[in-house]
């Protein structure tokens, strides 16, 4: 019987801790100080990520109507007296390839633009972008003005400068029609460090075959990310709790990956690191947001369908409910599986209504101790029955379907609509 209570590590990292910020080291070194209380070996593995100051933004149409708005990262700067056009509303892939955006400023209302949205307008040059978060039916304090920061994937298309501001005063500003609109979107570009954490319990049998078992612990901005994913951080601590007791017959790796929430950089950061050592590496198990009260388990395979069947016989002989589906999970299982592991996430998904994620109101209130044990008991045995197997069952490689699904997801291919 496991005694330790890893909820209680909750209360630890309950604050806000995006990628590369001081509050990120400070969740790490958290994490750390709880590894070593359980007596295991653990150390941290910085790597660089894109970080910005917004020094001055702004927006204001015809002159006269100003919009609250913060500065999008990675955008790129105007001058400093800003940059003036004419104001259009963009709807789609499809309206951009029909507008002449040229010199203009655009409305896009979205905050994640899609890439391929991106791409076009930054072929056709506007002068800047107005991005929206939120939504129409919230009151103005409700909704956080996130600084957003541009991926890889948009700025090396070409930056545009961009602002974000609330989608109900997007709403209210597209009735009242204006013609033109001013943008001041002025940043410092930097980098900054992040950190995955790792805890490494060697093999007692198979050394040389690793299990790696992954969760991201930052969060996005003015979120204290109790749920996504405080929960996955210190559920792979229940499962290292476990494993120190229960000494495993294969090498388990234990990584706390930071900077999830800006791209999945964290893993993407350790799979570079270690690729000359991944053969060694058997499945990746990951975890990622868990313990809602409101609602139900899944488990996300990018692997062969042997073990989706695997999962649910588990979950039917086990008496956990479990839906298990073959696909690729926006989480740090994925860089594992682009790297050729096999990889899985656990998660217990929030249905429309429940408990929500990357906002302020990702809180304790919604979280319960016993649903979020009961997920950690299954993925404890799950991980022991893999540890414990005479010849690793899972097969090293990832279908073809899968690495189609990876190569979409990751943006190397568009889908094929036919």
């Amino acid at each position: 019987m496991n005694d330790y209570k890893s909820f209680n590590l909750l209360n630890k990292i309950y604050f806000e801790r995006t990628g590369g910020s001081e509050n990120e080291l400070k969740a790490a070194n958290i994490i750390l100080e709880e590894i070593k209380s359980l007596n295991a070996s653990c150390y941290l593995e910085e790597f660089e990520v894109d970080g910005a100051n917004i020094k001055n933004a702004s927006v204001t149409f015809d002159d006269d109507y100003s919009i609250e708005c913060v500065g999008v990262g990675m955008s790129g700067s105007t001058p400093l007296e800003g940059v003036t056009g004419e104001f259009i509303y963009i709807t789609s892939l499809e309206d951009a390839k029909i507008q002449d955006v040229k010199g203009k400023i655009c409305l896009v209302h979205s905050k994640l633009v899609n890439y391929k949205l991106y791409e076009e307008l930054a072929k056709k040059k506007p002068n800047a972008l107005i991005l929206c978060c939120g939504n129409v039916y919230d009151d103005f304090d409700k909704v956080d003005l996130d600084p957003y920061m541009y991926r890889p994937r948009h700025y090396e298309k070409g930056k545009i400068p961009a602002v974000c501001i609330r989608m109900k005063d997007a709403e209210k500003l597209l009735r009242k029609k204006p013609k033109t609109c001013k943008v001041i979107m002025v940043e410092d570009e930097l980098k900054n460090i992040s950190h995955n954490v790792i805890a490494e319990i060697p093999g007692s049998t198979y050394p040389d075959e690793i299990i790696a078992i992954t969760a991201h612990y930052d969060s996005v901005s003015y979120s204290k990310g109790a749920y996504d994913n405080g929960t996955g951080s210190t559920a792979i601590m229940q499962i290292l709790s476990h494993f120190v007791k229960n000494k495993p017959l294969r090498t388990l790796k234990f990584i706390w990956c930071g900077s999830e929430e800006m791209g999945l950089l964290g893993s993407k950061a350790y799979t570079q690191a270690h690729k000359d050592d991944l053969d060694k590496y058997k499945l990746s198990v990951n975890i990622d947001m868990i313990g809602v009260t409101i609602g139900n388990d899944i488990a996300c395979v990018t692997a062969n369908n042997s073990l989706v069947s695997y999962l649910k016989y588990l979950g039917n002989m086990s008496g956990f409910p479990i839906s298990v589906k073959q696909g690729v999970y926006s989480s740090d299982s994925t860089p594992f599986a682009d790297s050729g592991v096999p990889a899985l996430s656990f998660a217990r998904l929030s249905p429309q209504g429940g408990a929500k994620i990357h906002s302020h109101d990702d809180v304790m209130d919604y979280l319960e101790e016993d649903n979020y044990y009961k997920t950690c008991d299954f993925i404890i045995k799950f991980v022991s029955n893999m540890d414990g197997s005479v010849l690793f069952p899972v097969e090293k490689e990832i279908p073809d379907n899968m690495k189609e699904e990876i190569d979409i997801y990751m943006g190397r291919k568009e889908r094929n609509k036919n």
